[in-house]
């Protein structure tokens, strides 16, 4: 038993370089569990050989939801800055169709309706209900990210029935995020915790039963102009234990109850 980080983009290249480093010191800091969450097919694929030669690292398969719309994008003359040519997202969901039962979790996926313009929506709306589905009947945890859209996909996750669900960097209405929590879903919080008012909101207002940790690593770093990495949950576990008034362990025990719950596994 041991830490944990629901949410890293472990193959980014700022952190990919220094994969072995950032591992030795996610597991010093006594982290046991990365989810390492994928953006598009061949992300997934960079994630999976990650998971193969770490222990540490658990892949979860996702199509990033400006990935998912990225094609249409591109062809009505809307930049986005992705290194990789798009893929289609018939292709991604098949992909993911037949690779679900290899990973942890699907993730991460949602609806963004900040990058995305409206006249998408409806795509990405489809799209992310296929994504859904897939991950239901594999019975897979799903990660979320939603961007300026968390109310509509809310909406279709209770429609559609998930209740194995994590919501990532959670960022809209406290308020909202709150129901979201007491219909059952996990909100998990990043380490820039204590520089972030709603973070700190949220961590204060939860139902401690489902809250979860995670960096979104590299971004969201705890200390301003480095990046991120696995090891920084620490930080948010040990504000979460002034915040809440207990010990550090009161803190883990109920973190990872918290995980076992939506995962079904220890982390």
């Amino acid at each position: 038993m041991g830490w944990f980080d629901v949410h890293a983009h472990l193959t980014d290249p700022r952190l990919a370089a220094q994969e072995d480093a950032i591992l030795a010191r996610a597991g010093e800091a006594g982290v046991t569990t990365i989810i390492s969450n994928g953006l598009n097919p061949k992300d997934n694929i960079r994630v999976s050989e990650l998971a193969e030669r770490s222990p540490l690292v658990r892949p979860a398969f996702g199509l990033y939801p400006v990935d998912a719309v990225l094609t249409e994008m591109v062809e009505m003359g809307i930049d986005y800055p992705r290194d990789e040519p798009p893929v289609l997202a018939e292709d991604a969901i098949s992909w993911l169709a037949e690779h679900v039962d290899e990973c942890f979790a699907v993730g991460e996926i949602g609806l963004d309706h900040y990058w995305v313009p409206q006249e998408l929506w409806g795509r990405q709306e489809e799209i992310f209900r296929q994504l859904v589905s897939v991950a239901m009947e594999a019975d897979k945890a799903i990660i979320i990210h939603t961007r300026k859209a968390e109310r509509r996909a809310f909406e279709i996750l209770v429609e559609m029935g998930a209740t194995r669900v994590n919501w990532h960097c959670y960022s809209s209405k406290i308020k909202f995020g709150k129901r979201i929590a007491e219909h059952g879903h996990y909100l998990s919080i990043p380490a820039n915790v204590h520089r972030a008012d709603n973070f700190r909101r949220l961590l204060e207002i939860l139902p401690r039963d489902r809250v979860l940790l995670e960096t979104d690593c590299p971004y969201l770093s705890p200390n301003p102009g480095t990046a991120n990495e696995p090891g920084n949950v620490l930080v948010t576990a040990k504000f979460a234990a002034q915040l809440w008034g207990c010990e550090l362990s009161d803190v883990s025990d109920q973190l990872t109850a918290n995980f076992e719950r939506l995962f079904g596994s220890a982390p």
